[in-house]
């Protein structure tokens, strides 16, 4: 999730938003990154991704640099368009995909933006609009969502309208929005650095997931922490012994 500083409106016309999907979509082919829901509101977007060969950091800062750059030479302004990083959560994939692909999708109802789910569906600021095939989106892994609710495309897309709309009633989720998570540094030795004494081990803010799902990603953490110290320390061994050597005559 991304916010504008100050709360600030980071779209103000179509233009801008126009020109933030074409970079998403450049993003999207450049670095393998898999767009699974995403909907762009006023002053911040939801994106729902898996990442590629190449980090995600990487990806976002592509995308959210020269987004910025454009829409301040565009609008004649200057500064800090996003406000702080953009919060990232780790998440497990099942049962959590289906489930903020629906929240997600359902934001622009929530807003307010549309009227109903009708409207919701040639909304072309959000993914449903491309799942339900209203607006095509080639960069938007459609075919993954909707592979989830049958093989027959025509049925599949029935029975995700269905799915989404049953969530309409449900409002905002606080155990979907990642209430109070702390921002992603990005990278293992970052993310590992941002643990806090309040967090338990198996409910980490930065993680949606089951306990079991925690405590292995940390397990992972802990174990590329180590490997990279004693990377660092024997990457340092030669200037130690020479050091060593010197003091000894």
């Amino acid at each position: 999730m991304v916010r504008g500083l100050d709360r600030q409106v980071i779209f103000r016309d179509d233009a801008d938003r126009t020109d933030f999907l074409a970079r998403l979509a450049d993003v999207v082919g450049a670095t393998g990154l898999t767009v699974l829901a995403w909907v762009l509101l006023p002053n911040h977007t939801h994106l729902l991704v898996r990442t590629g060969p190449r980090p995600l950091v990487r990806a976002m800062r592509c995308l959210l640099t020269g987004y910025a750059g454009a829409f301040n030479r565009r609008h004649r302004r200057s500064g800090h368009l996003f406000q702080n990083r953009y919060k990232s959560i780790l998440v497990e994939e099942e049962p959590y995909l289906l489930e903020l692909v629906r929240y997600i999708h359902l934001n622009p109802l929530r807003a307010g933006l549309v009227a109903d789910m009708t409207e919701l569906e040639r909304f072309p600021w959000a993914g449903h609009s491309a799942v339900v095939g209203k607006v095509p989106r080639p960069w938007q892994a459609v075919a993954e969502v909707l592979g989830r609710f049958g093989k027959r495309s025509r049925e599949a897309r029935r029975l995700y309208c269905e799915f989404v709309a049953a969530g309409a009633p449900m409002g905002r989720r606080p155990e979907l929005q990642g209430g109070g998570l702390v921002r992603s540094a990005g990278g293992w030795k970052n993310v590992a650095s941002l643990r806090r004494g309040r967090e338990a081990w198996a409910a980490d803010e930065r993680i949606l997931g089951s306990g079991g799902f925690v405590e292995e990603v940390l397990r992972l953490v802990a174990v590329e922490e180590k490997s990279a110290t004693r990377a660092g320390t024997l990457a340092a061994l030669p200037s130690i012994l020479a050091r060593c050597a010197h003091d000894l005559r």
